[in-house]
């Protein structure tokens, strides 16, 4: 056995996975106190808010996601150019990515405008929560080009190994987010009393520090003169067909991902206030899991572009299970928290001055949710390493097509024949979300080790 370790050690990728990943993951942090901070905020300022910011955001987030993941997607190519000593196309590939945030733009103020009122009016939350969540929701899209923008400016940096500079963007987002959320949703010197509307308003002003933080250095005179980027903004076809060929699948897997909980919540809040109050503070919680877990998937997905480009996929595979190995140890940790003190970490959420039976009721109900979710992110652990390798192969239509079939198979039918027509409890309800998670994994496990990603490459083999 030690003889193994030893064997193990010597080609493992644990200190190039912490070089490139922990940057990432500290960003995320930042990005997960920001959106944990804000609903702390929002759960202080009354019920409603809090039930109306996790439905409205993670949709809004959805919608995000997709535009941003095409955009973002730009880092494996990158990735790949840059293994395989072809720098000239990383300034064009930029530019494909910025094209198409700018065109996301458009599409995201169109539905601002005119999608915003019937899609809530269609979920069919009370007039109260439904009100704070088309303020929420539309604030975001107004604003979400600048957050497609910040997953372009990203993938230049991300996709060449470089994670540091995105780190320092999203810790300047959040310093400027927290304080800002704080007294814009409460009352404070000269600014109003904007409720939930404040916390929108503070998130888009912390994406504009981010796009100015990460925009600067690659506009700076050493970077376009490095690779060329005034010369390099064109429309390139080419590229733009694969970004979209490969891109797309990609940013539809993570928003099927994103779908399958914004589903889960909008259906949860028919069982009413006490059910989706509890969900959406297990929801923010959980993000302490899922936002590193998504760091590392960002690094380990450009370590094995970078690898393929240099035809070295066994470095892709070192790196995936080294990411494993560090990325459980954090998350055994964090199941040790919710396991043996929930109550700890759902009181956060809970004004200590209120009392009565729907808190109490709230606080019951989240600590054993927060146990089921112990349980589910441990197979989130392989399931984001591995689809992060085969996204960083190209792999996307096998992931959409994965996701597809657990998201329908044990999200859209159990939940909604069985919350509409079965009575299906609150607790039923958090065991689908497991066995989807668990699903995932093992679908995208049995894909990793087939290993046809290894003979993948995005920017093809010219």
């Amino acid at each position: 056995m030690l003889r193994i370790w030893r064997e193990w050690h010597k080609k493992s990728r644990y200190r190039d996975v912490a070089r490139v990943c922990v940057p990432l993951v500290t960003g995320m942090a930042a990005t997960t106190v920001m959106e944990f901070t804000d609903r702390i905020f929002l759960s202080h300022y009354s019920v409603d808010a809090i039930s109306a910011v996790v439905p409205a955001g993670v949709t809004a987030f959805l919608l995000l996601c997709f535009f941003g993941g095409v955009a973002g997607y730009i880092s494996v190519f990158i990735a790949q150019y840059h293994g395989s000593g072809r720098p000239e196309k990383i300034g064009t590939t930029l530019w494909q990515g910025l094209f198409f945030t700018f065109f996301s733009g458009i599409v995201l103020l169109l539905v601002a405008l005119f999608v915003t009122t019937p899609l809530f009016t269609l979920v069919g939350h009370s007039p109260e929560v439904q009100v704070l969540e088309e303020r929420y929701f539309r604030i975001l899209c107004l604003g979400g080009v600048l957050h497609v923008a910040t997953q372009s400016l990203s993938g230049f940096f991300t996709g060449r190994g470089m994670t540091r500079p995105v780190m320092v963007a999203n810790v300047m987002g959040m310093i400027v987010n927290i304080p800002l959320d704080y007294v814009l949703i409460n009352r404070l010197w000269f600014f109003p009393e904007l409720g939930i509307s404040g916390a929108g308003i503070a998130t888009v002003a912390s994406w504009g520090i981010i796009v100015l933080c990460l925009a600067l250095p690659i506009f700076s005179r050493k970077l376009r003169k490095e690779f060329r980027l005034m010369e390099a903004m064109v429309f390139d076809r080419n590229i733009m067909n694969r970004l979209l060929r490969y891109g797309v699948p990609g940013a539809l897997q993570f928003c099927l991902d994103i779908f399958a909980f914004t589903f889960f919540i909008l259906l949860v809040g028919r069982m009413g206030t006490v059910p989706l109050a509890a969900s959406n503070i297990v929801i923010s919680i959980s993000s302490l899991a899922f936002m590193p877990a998504l760091g590392f998937s960002f690094g380990v997905s450009s370590m094995a572009g970078h690898a393929l480009g240099r035809g070295r996929p066994e470095e892709a595979r070192t790196a995936a299970w080294s990411g494993i190995h560090m990325l459980m140890c954090y998350t055994v940790l964090l199941d040790a928290v919710f396991i043996f003190a929930p109550e700890a970490i759902v009181s956060i959420f809970i004004d200590a001055g209120e009392t009565g039976k729907t808190y109490e009721d709230i606080l019951q109900m989240a600590t054993i949710i927060l146990r089921m979710v112990a349980m589910y992110i441990l197979f989130d652990v392989f399931y984001m390493i591995f689809a992060a390798v085969l996204k960083g192969a190209g792999d996307t239509r096998f992931l959409l097509f994965a996701i597809t079939g657990a998201t329908v198979g044990c999200i859209l039918l159990p939940l909604f024949v069985g919350i509409n027509y079965l009575g299906m409890g609150i607790y039923a309800a958090w065991g689908c979300i497991v066995a989807f998670i668990a699903t995932l994994s093992l679908l995208v496990s049995w894909r990793y080790h087939r290993g046809k990603w290894e003979r993948m490459l995005v920017i093809g083999k010219e």
